[in-house]
């Protein structure tokens, strides 16, 4: 069956998840949608789109995929994109329109979800039609089909194949080294040695568990899901299901104010001045508030950066928790969902019985507790600047949905240079570009990968950016610093606007007052100024 876009744009305002991949139109079943393993939002954001790109970067088999073609497009033109009705604060439940935030629609210049006053009882064709593109169609559908001969050639290469002895080799021996040495201070009572060890023990295992939420190490959902279970939620104490859906979202939608919870930290930092107007997070579901405390934290974030950074994994232990709850509730998972969500609840509480109940219990006195505590947290910090590094200071702009996969990847990702002899404290996510164009790819194998990648790029004439590691710091702290100035400007002006008001009150009284010396107020009650 032969569709054409009209006929695309009235399945989706029926509700139907339609999206494009390899011209084929393809209907997502909502059951599919609710056990997607990547989450339902990873598709929710494509509907209506051309996802050929995307589908084939995190897909190793697609054959499940096109079992669920009902035709093809009509035509030969590129895809002419629609807009999410997601992006629009648009969802589905119980087959009803449900407006996410029933008072947010895009603004006239981006597709951003903001404020605005035109409640409706269901999305249009107006709504679902995304602003005018100053991007070129063509161009981006050009850059798609050479992005599509990359990944050929990525996989001709073998770069997809996973090298576990010279690859994972050294890592086993690094990780069992660490453990081996925090349990041995434990024991002889070096309670800081002890602790560092087993912060850098997290901190590298965490790059694994990374690699095994990709997929990318058995490169088999089940058995990748298992490995990182143990190693996420029985060791790190963290969800690995909550990451992986929170990963998967900041992929595919990266640096995008109102989707990528990756960039959506408030009170403590916006790496954008949208974050001013109350966004609604279309990923946690609620508005991002830009309210008193947000403007404090915000107005001194380039100072703070480093404080927060050190205690950052105390956040993630909070959204973890929050998910594994959440889905507690969650009666559309399926029986792996159910399986999976099991184990990680087994598995954290194994954590803090070991952790808490073993370890900090017996170091002698609560503080030395606390000491363990804070040294373990704070040593894994260079995790998490490591991951910020590549994004705060890439452009958070919306370009709408004709941007083409490629284009919107290397535009918001930049590479943290580094030699090769300690590439493993980055765990290989120094190089950002190749992993976001690629997130399936083994981490070892991602240098090689971005030797073709920059050659891409100059074919496409698109930016390969990439910075040293102090250069990369300095031009994040430069962002915070820039929009941190903004809050400070806009307190100015409100306090600027207060204090002319205010004078202007003052005039009126004792103008009034003046005029009162001659004057009553009409109940025959003279008016003095004294």
């Amino acid at each position: 069956m032969s569709l054409a876009r009209d006929d695309v744009s009235a399945r989706i305002l029926q509700g139907q998840h339609i999206l494009i991949y390899n011209r084929h139109v393809i209907r997502v079943p909502g059951a599919w949608l609710a056990n997607h393993p990547g989450g339902d939002l990873a598709i929710l954001h494509f509907v209506g789109r051309d996802a050929t790109n995307e589908i084939d970067a995190f897909h190793a088999d697609t054959a499940l995929i096109l079992r669920y073609s009902i035709g093809q497009l009509a035509g030969d033109e590129p895809w002419q994109p629609l807009l999410p009705p997601i992006a629009c604060g648009w969802s589905r439940r119980d087959d009803q329109w449900l407006s996410s935030a029933s008072t947010f629609h895009p603004d006239s210049a981006q597709v951003l979800l903001v404020a605005k006053d035109s409640p409706a009882i269901a999305p249009t064709l107006a709504t679902i039609t995304p602003p005018p593109s100053t991007l070129s169609l063509q161009v981006q559908h050009q850059h798609a089909q050479a992005y599509k001969h990359l990944h050929k050639r990525i996989t001709d290469a073998g770069l997809y194949h996973t090298p576990y002895l010279s690859g994972y080799g050294p890592e086993f021996l690094r990780y069992v080294s660490l453990a081996l040495v925090s349990f041995y201070a434990f024991r002889t009572g070096w309670i800081v040695i002890s602790a560092l060890a087993l912060g850098l023990l997290w901190h590298q295992l965490m790059f694994f568990a990374h690699d095994l939420g990709h997929m990318g190490v058995t490169h088999n959902w089940t058995y990748d899901r298992l490995i990182s279970i143990l190693i996420a939620n029985f060791i790190g104490g963290l969800s690995i299901g909550w990451w992986v859906d929170n990963h998967n979202i900041h992929h595919l939608v990266t640096n995008h104010p109102s989707h990528d919870p990756d960039i959506e930290h408030l009170p403590f930092f916006a790496i954008s001045p949208k974050f001013f107007t109350n966004l609604y997070s279309s990923y946690y579901g609620r508005i991002l508030p830009f309210d008193f405390a947000s403007r404090l934290f915000v107005s001194v974030q380039h100072k703070l950066f480093y404080i927060v950074m050190l205690f950052a994994r105390f956040n993630l232990y909070r959204l973890s928790y929050v998910s594994l709850y959440n889905k507690a509730f969650d009666t559309k998972r399926s029986r792996g969902g159910k399986w999976a969500w099991r184990l990680e609840m087994i598995g954290i509480i194994f954590f803090w019985t070991w952790f808490a109940g073993l370890v900090l219990r017996n170091c002698g006195s609560w503080q030395k507790a606390l000491l363990y505590m804070v040294v373990s947290h704070v040593t894994t910090s260079p995790l998490h600047v490591q991951i910020v590094l590549s994004h705060f200071s890439m452009s958070t702009i919306d370009l709408g949905p004709t941007e083409s996969f490629p284009a919107r990847q290397l535009r918001t990702t930049s590479d943290v240079i580094c030699p090769e002899s300690v590439e493993f404290l980055h765990g290989g996510l120094h190089l950002q570009v190749a992993h976001h164009l690629f997130p399936r790819l083994p981490r070892h194998n991602l240098r090689n990968a971005s030797i073709m990648i920059k050659e891409f790029c100059k074919e496409e004439g698109l930016t390969y950016a990439e910075f040293g590691f102090v250069k990369g710091n300095q031009e994040v702290i430069g962002v915070l610093r820039e929009v941190a100035g903004m809050v400070k400007d806009i307190g100015q002006q409100i306090k600027l606007v207060a204090d002319v008001a205010s004078v202007e009150a003052r005039e009126a009284v004792n103008k009034k007052m003046a005029q009162g010396e001659t004057s009553d107020n009409g109940n025959g009650v003279l008016l003095h100024s004294n």
